[in-house]
């Protein structure tokens, strides 16, 4: 990717509606808004506000960037499902960026990231220094700095380093969704009259 290509990322794989707009390794918008419910009709909003404050449109975008989890489900597939059909529309690569890699980013190696996934357990990454990370079900003992950019920031930092290749983002699950669709109740009649 150029060096000065303008990138926007954004996440809502958390109780969090985010978006940061990156150019030359400047960030020149970011909003980040904290929502346990609701990123789903904020984002596009908010996607707006930060271009609109970097003086910038859509047309002007060279790339996309998403964050892809782990994290909520649903929030998950609301951040992909849009960096999808924006890319489609625009005609520019989504860049898919995994949240430990975002909060990895730009930290000394070997490093653990460790993010709560609820039910008392953790997503865990390691990062070595010549080796490609790997995931874990148990945290290592040693420091954990914290994270030196807000998360999409740290998503449109770690794209930048990226040259597209044409695949499509993908939610990274590592387990599948709190609730399972109901088993089908078969017709329903609705009295009309």
């Amino acid at each position: 990717m150029r060096p000065d290509a303008l990138i926007l990322a954004f996440d809502t794989s958390a109780a969090h509606c985010a978006a940061a707009l990156l150019s030359g390794g400047t960030i020149l918008a970011q909003i980040e808004e904290p929502m346990a419910k609701g990123q789903a009709e904020r984002l596009m909003p908010l996607l707006e506000d930060v271009l609109a404050t970097a003086g910038k449109t859509w047309r002007d975008l060279d790339a996309l960037a998403v964050g892809t989890g782990p994290g909520n489900f649903t929030g998950v597939r609301i951040s992909v499902a849009a960096a999808r059909g924006l890319a489609l529309g625009l005609g520019i690569p989504a860049i898919g960026v995994t949240t430990l890699e975002a909060k990895a980013h730009g930290l000394p190696h070997p490093l653990v990231v460790a993010e709560d996934a609820r039910r008392d357990a953790f997503y865990v990454q390691t990062f070595g220094p010549d080796s490609p990370a790997r995931l874990s079900d148990t945290i290592p003992e040693g420091p954990r700095p914290a994270p030196l950019y807000p998360i999409a920031e740290g998503i449109a930092r770690v794209a930048a380093t990226r040259t597209p290749d044409g695949s499509r983002p993908s939610p990274f699950y590592l387990r599948g969704a709190d609730a399972a669709p109901s088993s089908d109740p078969g017709p329903v009649m609705l009295d009309v009259g």
